[in-house]
């Protein structure tokens, strides 16, 4: 049944904002000398000009510049992108003591976490699922495998949200890009040591992080690294109930699991600058992330009936586990950039990364009158390994124009071998099998960035992209290829004598079938039902194809503060979509889920953002700072029947209310957040019916600033922990079947020392 609308008051909140920022006293756009860098989209270096200003080409020996230590502020930066791009640094990425990256997504416009509160999940950007929403890590795709919970704020410079599309980056961003840039060459000469102790039901989760920067000669560094470990414990109950075509029970069950595990992980992301004498300069950043999890589980099953009927599977009374997992990603990063003397600019980025991923489990399961009827062993090795180059000549010419075109290439292999025993013979076919895939994927693009007058900038690219899929396993070569040609046209009205502007853009897109998707070793479910299915891929799939459109208007506070509304509206050809169906086997019939390629969805949604301190308002008020976001998405899939026939996991409504105050005789400042997703169907297919259930989280911090080189901060994430529910149904065959999954949530407390040496 359709979930009913209602504002929430942090949608209210955020309305109410944008109504008394009409009234708010704006400032005239002040001048701001664009710096040697030039300009692009997705650089940042854009600056304002006067209205009297006329924009020509640079002049080297004639050129007044104008330095400010501090530099430009985020919402600088953001004001003066051509591309609709936000930008979040240290105060963001500091505010709340987080642990990792995904603490700090989940507060970000328009951005929602997967999975249960603080587990983490696949990040998504305008409620769109995982594979919509393009990672990348300084630029680059993530490697496969990579999980964003494993880095720490510490490792971060600053997060950039590009909600539309640049021919720059890949346009495999439907719902747009994150692109997360690792800390970069430090100014300061001190070295930052923080260390902190989180605490999880009693479970502690020690985590330290050093950061030293330093200078000799044309060199400078900055070593940054982590250690940290933690323990959580995981508890959920599933009710199973199945009906029969005669809509007889054919099933009750009740299933209850519990898994403890403990993970100890390092992280170095150390980064080396050169200037050389005539002026280039070459960054080096290897990036080392290794973890380490042993987990040990119980599962018991209590069949409250089973009709002679029933056709599914004998289930287990009671099953143990124990599994280990050791995952090590080696990435290196380089940048190499030439300035020529007609102010042209080359640069040439190159790369490449080793990823090593082991994982063994062994499982026990018995009847009910506590005989051994399974013993399974899995173990699943992966090797990947890549290499990767782009580079870009940009040119500027004429009156404000700055030309860009370059290239992108990047070449990965995934070897694997899975050995899968059910009491010594082979759960699936190709156990033991290894399987060999490899990627190539080729790109091109052409970009203009340019000045029609001091009040409007427009830029314009097209990039074409190339990925070519093989694997070899013992069943033979498969083979996948996709080719996609992404126009991008976007542009940004300054409205004059005040800071407000509005930005349109129009962009090509795409969503490649994850390798995964394509070739995949199956996944064994032991205990198959529809609801929980094997899983395999499927060669044949098409890159889902995406036109869109962005319209935002942003209205820029004196007080470094911004109110902004953004409406897209996303067209999608060739949707990709799992579905379930039953699998005769010579052994008994199973339940298997694959991807195909459905057909045709929309999604439009608006994403109201306003940060602002309430000086800006009443300039004698306490020194408050609020940041809030509020997000609508509706979306349809033609090919699926039924009222909530959206995008898979893509929620109605989400929404963040933070607060800052900092005390004016005390060095102290006390915060906290909501994040809120209220609950939704989704009608995945025309046989299957999800639920998931409300998602709320409470976080708060206080911040004590001893002197300039010492604070402590104390979070409490998570202090609600309310459960978090899903449901699922499937009718199909003439059975219906569903399953109601509670899983717990649980509070966390970190204090945490910042020092500076």
């Amino acid at each position: 049944m359709p979930i009913p609308f209602r504002f929430s008051p942090v949608a209210i909140a955020v309305a109410a904002t944008f109504v008394s920022s009409a009234y708010a006293q704006t400032e005239a756009v002040k001048p701001v000398i664009a710096d040697e860098t030039g300009k692009t989209a997705t650089s940042s270096t854009k600056a304002a000009t006067l209205p009297s200003q006329k924009t020509e080409a640079p002049v080297k020996e004639n050129v007044q510049k104008v330095t400010i230590s501090g530099g430009r502020s985020d919402i600088d930066e953001r004001r003066q992108s051509t591309a609709a791009k936000l930008i979040f640094g240290r105060e963001e990425l500091d505010r709340n003591g987080d642990t990792n990256i995904g603490d700090v997504l989940k507060r970000l416009p328009g951005v929602t976490i997967g999975g249960r509160p603080g587990r983490g999940g696949d990040i998504r950007m305008r409620g769109m699922g995982n594979g919509y929403t393009q990672i990348l890590i300084n630029g680059e795709r993530a490697p496969r495998g990579f999980s964003m919970d494993s880095l720490t704020p510490d490792q971060v410079e600053r997060i950039e949200i590009v909600r539309g599309a640049v021919a720059e980056f890949s346009t495999q961003a439907i719902a747009g890009t994150i692109n997360i840039v690792l800390r970069e060459e430090y100014k300061q000469k001190t070295t930052d040591l923080k260390f902190s102790l989180g605490s999880e039901q009693g479970r502690l989760a020690p985590n330290v992080s050093i950061t030293m920067p330093g200078e000799i000669g044309n060199l400078s560094y900055a070593f940054s690294g982590s250690v940290f470990q933690n323990r959580q414990h995981d508890e959920s109950t599933t009710f199973t109930s199945e009906k029969d075509a005669n809509g007889q029970d054919a099933l009750m069950q009740n299933q209850a699991d519990q898994t403890n595990r403990q993970t100890t992980g390092i992280n170095l992301a150390p980064r080396l600058n050169y200037r050389f004498e005539n002026g280039d300069t070459l960054m080096l950043q290897p990036f080392l992330m290794h973890s380490r999890s042993d987990s040990d589980s119980r599962s018991e099953v209590d069949q409250l009936f089973r009709s002679d009927t029933y056709r599914g599977a004998t289930p287990y009374a009671l099953a143990n586990a124990n599994a280990h997992a050791e995952t090590t990603f080696l990435r290196g990063f380089g940048n190499w950039q030439h300035r020529f003397e007609n102010n042209a600019k080359l640069t040439v980025r190159f790369g490449g990364g080793l990823g090593k991923m082991d994982n063994a489990s062994t499982r026990t399961q018995f009847d009910t009158s506590g005989k051994q009827i399974d013993l399974i062993t899995d173990v699943n090795n992966t090797r990947d390994s890549s290499l990767n180059t782009s580079g870009k000549y940009m040119l500027p010419y004429g009156e404000g124009h700055t030309l860009a075109a370059g290239w992108d290439m990047e070449f990965g292999r995934r070897e694997q071998t899975r050995v899968s025993l059910d009491n010594g013979l082979p759960q699936f076919a190709e156990s033991g099998d290894n399987l060999d895939a490899r990627t190539r994927r080729l790109a091109a693009f052409v970009q203009d960035e340019f000045d029609i007058n001091p009040q409007f900038a427009a830029y314009a690219g097209v990039r074409w992209e190339g990925i070519h899929t093989s694997s070899t396993t013992a069943k033979g070569v498969v083979t996948n290829d996709s080719t996609v040609v992404s126009p991008i046209v976007q542009g940004v009205w300054r409205i004059p004598d005040s800071k407000d502007q509005i930005r349109l853009g129009f962009s090509s897109t795409y969503r490649a079938p994850a390798l995964n998707d394509l070739i995949a070793l199956p996944s064994i479910s032991n205990l198959n039902t529809p609801t929980r299915p094997d899983r395999t891929g499927n060669p044949n799939l098409k890159p889902e194809l995406s036109k869109g459109i962005d319209l935002a208007f942003e209205h820029y506070l004196s007080r470094a503060g911004i109110v902004s509304a953004n409406l897209f509206v996303r067209n999608i050809d060739d949707l990709i979509r799992r579905t379930t169906e039953p699998v005769v086997t010579a052994q008994e019939t199973r339940w298997v889920s694959s991807p195909k390629n459905i057909g045709h969805a929309v999604t439009k949604g608006i994403e109201l953002e306003a940060k602002f301190q309430l000086q800006e308002f009443f300039p004698d008020a306490p020194s408050v700072d609020f940041r809030s976001n509020y997000s609508r998405f509706w979306s349809k899939v033609d090919d699926i029947l039924g009222s909530n026939n959206r995008l898979d996991q893509q929620p109605a409504q989400t929404a963040n209310f933070g607060v800052d105050y900092r005390l004016s005789r005390l060095p102290l400042t006390l915060g906290g957040n909501v994040n809120w997703t209220p609950a939704y169907y989704t009608q995945a297919t025309n046989a299957q019916l999800n639920y998931t259930g409300i998602k709320r989280q409470l976080d708060l911090y206080a911040l004590w600033k001893f002197n300039p080189n010492l604070q402590v901060r104390l979070s409490a994430n998570n202090l609600t922990a309310n459960d978090s529910i899903s449901n699922s149904l499937v009718t199909t065959g003439g059975i219906n079947h569903i399953d109601y999954n509670d899983a717990k949530t649980y509070k966390t407390l970190t204090l945490r020392v910042e020092m500076k040496i």
